[in-house]
């Protein structure tokens, strides 16, 4: 029996067939095509970025710093390559897990914890992916006891890289989250009110007006024994006229000023 003979096509048919794959293959899924343009779409980002940052300046509303949120996860689809939108949206997930309830608190760690380790695989030179990577653990570690465990050496690798690449920023507050982290810590872990009253003094120089560091540094004392000293850094923070750019901080500050007088009482 004679073999078939390979099918000879005319260049007509050679073009047809060639038409045919061309418009299949630009007929991708609508998906990927917009996955492939909202992956670098910097424009988009830079304006969800914008908007984002006008609502999280209103924080103290929790429902602006959600809408701020929601806007920063919007920024990081269309650029996902965006150090800004990412760093920023480690920034709203912790402040909204320190103002929550537990459960979403523990949602909320846990996306910034994953926003500030993307960070910091962006752009592992600028202090502002290391310091909310640590913040949110810190978050994280205060709701939970093995979250803490684990945490501990986590939250002083960032806030040590924090001092590292620029210790005055946002007002020493590496130098806070490092003397809070001795201050809060069991001692069999490391703690040491030492470590914690010598980081929140350092911290200090840097930031007289750094409210929140103001009250970490008046606890500190009052774990020390040294009541007098505490007394004196809450009488500073209650006179101390509030940054524009940080009234919710400082309203949680002087908050926490009146319960630990409270406790000195």
């Amino acid at each position: 029996m004679k073999k078939p003979s390979k099918m000879a096509y005319s260049p007509f048919v050679v073009a047809l067939i060639s038409v045919f794959l061309t418009s299949a293959s630009c007929r991708e899924s609508p998906s990927n095509q917009a996955g492939a343009v909202d992956s670098g779409d910097a424009q988009t980002a830079m304006e969800r970025i914008g908007e984002a940052d006008r609502l999280y300046a209103q924080r103290g509303d929790l429902a602006k710093a959600r809408q701020a949120l929601s806007l920063l996860r919007q920024a990081r689809t269309a650029d996902y390559g965006s150090y800004e939108a990412t760093w920023k949206l480690a920034r709203a997930a912790y402040y909204l897990g320190s103002h929550s309830t537990e459960e979403e608190g523990e949602e909320m760690f846990r996306e910034g914890i994953e926003a500030g380790k993307i960070a910091v695989q962006l752009q592992g030179g600028r202090p502002e992916g290391h310091f909310w990577l640590g913040a949110n653990y810190g978050g994280s570690a205060e709701l939970s006891t093995l979250a803490s465990l684990a945490n501990v050496e986590d939250i002083r690798r960032e806030m040590e890289a924090v001092v590292k690449i620029d210790d005055t920023f946002q007002s020493g507050s590496a130098y806070m989250a490092l003397g809070e982290l001795y201050l809060q810590t069991p001692r069999v872990l490391g703690g040491d009110t030492a470590k914690a009253l010598e980081y929140l003094t350092k911290g200090i120089r840097i930031g007289p007006d750094n409210a929140l560091m103001r009250l970490h540094l008046a606890e500190a004392y009052h774990e020390a024994g040294r009541d007098g000293e505490a007394r004196k850094q809450i009488e500073t923070l209650f006179a101390m006229t509030p940054s524009p750019d940080y009234l919710p901080e400082h309203a949680d500050a002087v908050e926490g000023g009146k319960k630990l007088l409270e406790k000195i009482k």
